[in-house]
């Protein structure tokens, strides 16, 4: 059994707050860069160069990638053979996001659902604790803005539907949001399991390395079918038109009941952030 004080905790959270509204991954900036080759549109193709020079003063100057600093999403996997001492651990998460929004200068976006009285530190976050093999923790901020987050959707498909009735309702979801997730974005879909399983599915694919191979080959071929009928739908860059409406899709998957086909449609604006940190 290994001790850890939640201090250690907190003070990660803290600068995982700050980073990932700062520095942008590596592998979206390769997608960005891919894109900028793939888009016909010059229109689009000064969008995608913008957004390559956005990222590259956030890290210089050490703000935000976008106005908009996100909800606090925090992933949590938690070895079985760690004692944790010093406190709560939800308390120190969200004692974490508290600081970094504060010390980072990160828009406070949290508030009330039917007041909007802001929580005035971007808590509480949402929190998702996995216990995993091992003696370490493995912790994840991706901050979540509001106008992806607002274009997401779960429904229940009848079985009858099959396949072609989860590309068809992706499809359509990406169509109708339009502008709206500010494109080029990254389509999570999670399918399977249950209403609130298939959401969560769909939250993580996000998680997943831009340019990485699904390593089911059934849900890579379906990736790469709603990727190009997704691109093919003409919104682009901003929604003002061009080749590249998505930078990628990422599905995953888990069994169901046998009267249900749960779909969940997560988006991710082109601000894909997150970071992680083991202790």
């Amino acid at each position: 059994m290994r001790e850890i004080n939640t201090s250690q905790i907190t003070a990660a959270i803290r600068d995982l707050c700050i980073k990932a509204n700062t520095h942008l991954g590596e592998d979206v900036l390769a997608a960005f860069h891919k894109a900028i080759e793939l888009e016909v549109s010059p229109t689009g193709k000064d969008i995608l160069e913008k957004l390559v020079e956005n990222a590259r003063i956030a890290q210089e100057k050490g703000i935000p990638i976008c106005q908009d600093t996100g909800f606090a999403v925090v992933f949590v996997e938690l070895g079985q053979e760690v004692h944790l001492v010093g406190g709560d651990l939800k308390e120190a998460i969200n004692e974490g996001v508290r600081q970094g929004y504060q010390e980072g200068y990160l828009r406070k976006s949290v508030c009330h659902p039917f007041t909007r009285k802001n929580t005035g530190d971007n808590t509480p976050a949402v929190i998702h604790i996995d216990v995993v093999p091992g003696d370490r923790i493995r912790l994840i901020v991706a901050p979540k803005g509001g106008g992806s987050e607002n274009m997401s959707r779960v429904t229940m498909l009848t079985p009858a539907v099959g396949i072609q009735g989860v590309k068809d309702f992706v499809v359509q979801r990406i169509k109708e949001s339009g502008a709206n997730p500010c494109p080029p974005t990254i389509v999570g879909v999670g399918i399977g399991g249950t209403f609130e399983t298939a959401a969560l599915l769909a939250k993580r694919a996000l998680l997943r390395p831009l340019g990485s191979q699904n390593p089911n080959a059934e849900l890579a071929s379906l990736e790469a079918e709603l990727y190009e009928k997704i691109n093919a739908l003409g919104i682009g860059p901003q929604g003002l038109g061009g080749r590249i409406t998505s930078l990628a899709v990422h599905v995953a998957m888990m069994e169901s009941h046998i009267a249900s086909l749960p779909v969940a449609v997560n988006v991710q604006c082109h601000a894909a952030r997150h970071k992680e940190m083991v202790i």
